[in-house]
């Protein structure tokens, strides 16, 4: 079976402690000649297992942040360092692939789905990059849509599916590669409360089975109960909610 892990780095990174340490992130972004500052070199530790959860204003950078610790954006300076792997930030373009496609399942709150792809096409997508054998692949995608209650529209294509069902595909195709780091940008966003409550415990009941690190943004009161642990980005900083 291939190993579902980029490999350890080779400057001995820490095999105890957090899963995730970030230290100094910044980023800023020029915009009419002014510079907004999003992320002022932030320090953040992140737990295995662990429910983060990120608030703050619109545009405050928590989807920045997502995106850098998911390997999709790049930040002006400082460190993101993963337990037994090292600094994200030092990895080549190889060890980058691996440690998007294997180590991160993303969900997105406009479910970024192929619409030609029926469901079970659309699971399979990170496992085109990941070298795992044909019958490897069929187990995963099978298990990753049963796990999301899908199994009776495993060949319908998005169109034909609720907003809530897309989601599922979406928390589906997140989890085929066993992520150890689930990142969720307003998961629930655009779904009715009933439907938000169903993802909302379908992404718990996939972190505590399979033990993954889940760091959402989100606006909803009723998910702040649910999480581990509640910050709030404000001024480029992460502040811990009761010191707002």
């Amino acid at each position: 079976m291939t190993h579902n892990r980029p490999q350890p780095a080779k400057n001995d990174p820490p095999s105890t402690g957090p899963l995730v340490q970030v230290r100094g992130l910044a980023k800023s972004f020029s915009k009419n000649g002014q510079t907004q500052v999003v992320l002022d070199r932030i320090d953040i530790d992140i737990d295995e297992g662990e429910f983060l959860l990120i608030l703050g204003e619109s545009g405050c950078g928590k989807t920045t942040f997502l995106n850098i610790l998911g390997a999709i954006d790049d930040p002006d300076e400082g460190r993101i360092g993963i337990r037994e792997y090292g600094d994200v930030l030092q990895f080549n373009d190889v060890e980058l692939s691996s440690y998007r496609n294997r180590m991160i399942g993303h969900v997105f709150q406009t479910f970024n789905l192929k619409k030609n792809y029926t469901v079970y096409e659309n699971v399979r997508v990170p496992l085109l990059f990941s070298g795992v054998s044909r019958q490897d692949a069929h187990q995963r995608i099978s298990e990753a849509i049963h796990a999301v209650g899908l199994d009776h529209r495993s060949d319908h294509r998005p169109a034909e599916l609720s907003e809530g069902q897309a989601q599922r595909v979406a928390i589906a195709r997140a989890i085929v590669n066993h992520p150890r780091i689930i990142l969720a940008d307003e998961p629930t966003g655009n779904l009715d409360i009933k439907t938000s409550a169903s993802i909302m415990e379908l992404l718990l009941r996939i972190k505590n089975e399979r033990n993954t690190s889940l760091v959402m943004v989100g606006h909803d009161p009723k998910v702040v109960s649910l999480a581990d642990r509640v910050v709030v980005l404000e001024g480029g900083k992460f502040h811990q909610r009761s010191e707002l």
